[in-house]
């Protein structure tokens, strides 16, 4: 079994970088103003993939292999294309790396428990939070609504002729 992608985005697809963050991706997001030939060369030393919508990093010799060139479609669709290019399973380590920071989710302490809102507190649910920003992750509706949009990519996916 090889090991799951990692990727880099280019600034314009932030919203997919989250998204492929939530599916347990290894992603990051280019910095403003980062020039191509630095966003592949980091690339190339990370191991990662970089997906971009920018035509323009085809001239670039140090794209070949590394560089998926999207089109400026909505995000269902991005997903789809990148989901299909790079076989992505969708659920198989959901929630698992923080939206914000790209870093590996851990269980909850009782000082970051501490911090969630007394009516998201859901007896049995898993709390995580990310040992970089501290920020704390539960069950509520954004998990919900990010949830049931990578299960439908997933299954979109799997009823592909790819799969």
């Amino acid at each position: 079994m090889s090991a799951p992608p990692c990727f880099l985005c280019d600034e314009m697809l932030g919203h997919l970088c989250r998204y492929l963050r939530a599916a347990g991706y290894d992603t990051l997001l280019a910095s403003n103003g980062t020039s191509d030939a630095e966003l592949l060369r980091q690339c190339r030393t990370e191991g990662r993939y970089f997906l971009t919508q920018d035509a323009l990093i085809r001239e670039h010799k140090a794209a070949s292999g590394v560089a998926l060139i999207l089109p400026h479609v909505p995000l269902d669709k991005l997903a789809a294309l990148v989901g299909a290019h790079y076989q992505l399973e969708w659920m198989a380590h959901a929630f698992s790396r923080c939206l914000l920071d790209n870093a590996p989710l851990v269980a909850a302490d009782a000082t970051a428990t501490a911090r969630v809102p007394q009516d998201a507190k859901r007896p049995g649910e898993p709390l995580c939070h990310c040992p970089r920003c501290g920020r704390v992750y539960w069950r509520g509706s954004h998990y919900k609504r990010m949830k049931a949009r990578l299960a439908a990519w997933q299954a979109i996916s799997v009823g592909s002729p790819e799969h």
